[in-house]
């Protein structure tokens, strides 16, 4: 291939990155994606204030004195059976449950698309080899398989989000498979090799940005199902321990209380559904943005 024809792909490249930015900025600025950006600042901004020890009392500390208080101004959101402040616990348990979700699918994200791309690109062995991995872990019910792996091991945050980051791996390995078999045919990756560039400098290089809103999109959405699945597994006893808070924890204690103690349920509840909701508006936005059939060229 001649220099003039490599040369002429260049600008066809830069085209497709300016369209990608601009359906990034569109994709923020429809109803789906302000709703999801005000969603999740509610949430980072309450999860921060855990982080940054700023919650009203500290959330584990008890006073049984003040069990079961209603919400007041002295407490939001009321107190527990330990008389623990129940908005200080739920600013607490979202920024555990957002910590596990977010090591968990970066971790996911990071081996899959390796493994996905690698297969895609390369085929032969590798490929058959990457797909036989992803058949077995399809094949368990994914609350199942971090169910039993976060009860093989031993219990903390770490076991919890390597549990979840295994049951979303073959996802992104999947995701970041399909569209390398169509990327690696393409006029500009064949350019890139036929001028000298390695196999491996062409995947960073072309392959993987032209992937980029397929796996933002994918990462919203699995961030939002890594956060239900850590709930799940607290609630079962097999996820964060304590004494730190986690949303599932708090709304297994408060199932036998929901008579008399109805805001211990609904306020980590709330911040559950606050957190997904918001994460799975971006997804969505992100989707229709980025997809050309919906306008995303």
């Amino acid at each position: 291939m001649s220099a003039t024809q490599t040369s002429n792909n260049v600008p066809e490249i830069r085209t497709d990155a300016t369209k990608r930015s601009s359906a990034w900025v569109a994709a923020f600025r429809t109803p789906a994606g302000i709703i999801g950006l005000i969603l999740m600042a509610v949430v980072l901004g309450l999860a921060l204030l855990a982080t940054f020890g700023l919650t009203p009392y500290d959330p584990a500390e008890q006073d049984v004195s003040q069990s079961l208080l209603g919400p007041s101004s002295a407490h939001w959101f009321g107190t527990d059976q330990f008389g623990r402040d129940v908005f200080s616990r739920v600013c607490s348990g979202l920024a555990n449950s957002l910590r596990v979700a977010v090591v968990s699918v970066a971790a996911a994200a990071i081996v899959g698309v390796l493994l996905g791309v690698l297969a895609g690109y390369y085929q032969g062995l590798l490929d058959r080899g990457v797909g036989i991995i992803t058949n077995v872990l399809f094949a368990f019910p994914s609350l199942l398989l971090a169910l039993a792996l976060a009860a093989t091991l031993k219990r903390s945050w770490v076991t919890v989000a390597l549990a979840i980051a295994v049951v979303y791996l073959p996802i992104f390995a999947r995701v970041a498979r399909g569209p390398v078999l169509t990327l690696r045919n393409a006029e500009y990756v064949m350019a890139s090799t036929a001028i000298g560039r390695s196999r491996l400098s062409t995947l960073f290089a072309h392959v993987l940005p032209n992937m980029s809103g397929i796996l933002v999109v994918q990462v919203t959405l699995s961030l939002s199902w890594a956060i239900l699945t850590e709930a799940s597994l607290s609630f079962l006893g097999f996820g964060t321990p304590p004494p730190a808070a986690s949303l599932g924890g708090m709304v297994y204690d408060a199932q036998t209380l929901v008579s008399v103690a109805p805001w211990m349920l609904f306020a980590p509840g709330a911040a559950l559904i606050l957190a997904v909701i918001g994460l799975n508006l971006l997804g969505d936005s992100l989707r229709a943005a980025l997809d050309p059939k919906t306008g995303g060229r």
